[in-house]
């Protein structure tokens, strides 16, 4: 009881003084520092459009929409059926159709659902082009070639996607 009495405690002065250097403004080594803080990778939900080579990368034409879950899957499928009910414990916001474009390193990672959906394959971006042009240049039995993509976005300019990874839907 006395240790964990001891870890509040350490907890809350930990809290105090984070709060205090908040409050205090521009002191500390943070502050000394001219460069934004780190942001997180950047990941979002969408359908591939188009991918083309350009160079020597290849350009991403790339259709956003949210992933959601939980409440907010719940209250987004009554506002848009008038029903709560969320099959498979997900709902996708589809909200308009803007393209974005990404530019794609040949050498991003891309995994693709093949044998019904159960297995996950990596492939070329190069292929992954074939495959959004409706081909299949290495027969593969592809499980959902409409599925939407996970993309993780690089953090240095062009800002790459980086990771390209098909959603499994039920």
């Amino acid at each position: 009881m006395k240790s964990s009495l001891t870890v509040v405690a350490a907890v809350a002065l930990l809290v105090a003084a984070a709060c205090s250097a908040s409050v205090r403004g521009s002191t500390g080594p943070a502050a000394l520092s001219s460069a934004p803080p780190k942001q997180p990778p950047s990941v979002m939900y969408g359908h591939i459009k188009s991918l083309t080579r350009v160079g020597r990368r290849f350009e991403m034409r790339f259709d956003p929409a949210w992933w959601l879950t939980g409440l907010a899957a719940q209250r987004a499928a009554l506002e848009d059926t008038g029903s709560g009910d969320v099959p498979n414990d997900y709902y996708i916001v589809e909200e308009g159709h803007r393209l974005l474009t990404f530019a794609v390193l040949p050498s991003a990672q891309v995994t693709v659902l093949t044998g019904g959906g159960i297995h996950r394959t990596q492939i070329s971006v190069s292929e992954l082009a074939q495959i959004v042009k409706g081909k299949n240049p290495k027969h593969r039995r592809l499980s959902e070639p409409k599925a939407g993509f996970w993309m993780r976005i690089g953090e240095k300019y062009p800002n790459p996607a980086v990771t390209l990874y098909q959603q499994y839907q039920p």
